[in-house]
């Protein structure tokens, strides 16, 4: 099967919710999937979720914790970049058939690695590979190498009436 690229993003909530239900949905068909969760350190429900399906979907973050209230230190740039590096060998041994790359675009807007170093790996994917990639604020080059773009487009949110992130809906 032929393998695509797609990019969910803008500033609405659901992308990485996507993706996730992607992931779900290619391991029920029997496929392998290699979730890589830049920026991401922290402790998100879907973690205990993914833990029960370790034999078909593997879930790493390259992340140390939440740093979009702080500038990225080097810590966190080289927590990306390792991770790029890692999750591009597991893309071309041929073990897994569906790769997330979880808030790369992101990773791109905060340096952690660059948009040249993005475009290198979805050069590289495998012909029978699917690529993900998540994130706000994708770099016009990756909409452009992508196959596929949906942009998740906030209309309204009960953020804006002061809801914090909730245990199993955003957290």
């Amino acid at each position: 099967m032929k393998g695509y690229v797609q990019v969910y993003t803008g500033d609405g909530k659901g992308k990485t919710t996507a993706a996730m239900g992607l992931a779900l949905r290619a391991a029920g068909a029997g496929l392998k999937v290699y979730i890589a969760q830049f920026v991401k350190g922290m402790k998100y429900s879907e973690l205990d979720a993914i833990s029960k399906l370790k034999d078909s979907i593997t879930l790493k973050q390259y992340g140390r914790d939440c740093f979009i209230y702080r500038s990225p230190e080097s810590e966190d740039i080289r927590a990306a970049r390792d991770g790029l590096t890692e999750v591009k060998e597991k893309m071309i041994s041929g073990e897994y058939q569906l790769i997330i790359l979880d808030e790369a675009n992101i990773a791109t807007h905060y340096n952690l690695f660059s948009v040249a170093d993005l475009l290198d790996f979805i050069r590289e994917k495998p012909a029978e590979v699917e690529l993900v990639i998540t994130g706000r604020r994708a770099d016009p080059e990756i909409i452009e190498a992508a196959d596929l773009v949906t942009e998740m487009k906030e209309i309204k949110h009960y953020y804006q009436d002061g809801v914090e992130a909730r245990k199993g809906i955003e957290k």
